[in-house]
């Protein structure tokens, strides 16, 4: 079967449980997104990418996380919605640290991220493109 076309939307909308497990439920739905809609971008990025805003959104809201994937006119999109105010700022990580390059992944491995405020918080997104 080939992929989906271009143009086609596809969207698919998750509430998280806050907790150890929501990164990796974020992960697999992504993953099954990717597989049963036949979209052709690395895999492995998506879902390293939705843990990192997913994480980032648990450890900086403590409240409701809502993953949002779609799918159309060549481009894959991921959103993790959350209930804080404040902006994702990338953190300028020492070498020796262990957290705080998230989003330095994102920008490198997404075609174009960014975020928006929603009426109880905000959504942090990437875009992966194919064709």
């Amino acid at each position: 079967m080939a992929s989906i076309h271009p143009t086609e939307l596809r969207r698919r909308r998750f509430p998280l449980t806050a907790g150890p497990r929501a990164a990796g439920d974020a992960r697999r739905r992504v993953g099954d997104a990717i597989g049963s809609w036949r979209v052709p971008v690395d895999a492995d990025s998506a879902v390293l990418l939705t843990s990192e805003l997913v994480t980032n959104a648990l450890r900086h809201s403590g409240g409701s996380v809502v993953l949002d994937i779609s799918c159309s006119f060549g481009q894959l999109r991921v959103e993790v919605h959350d209930t804080s105010g404040s902006i994702p700022i990338q953190a300028d990580a020492q070498d020796d640290e262990e957290t705080g390059r998230g989003l330095l992944l994102v920008e490198t491995l997404a075609a174009e991220w960014g975020f928006y405020r929603t009426n109880i918080g905000k959504a942090v997104y990437f875009v992966l493109s194919f064709r």
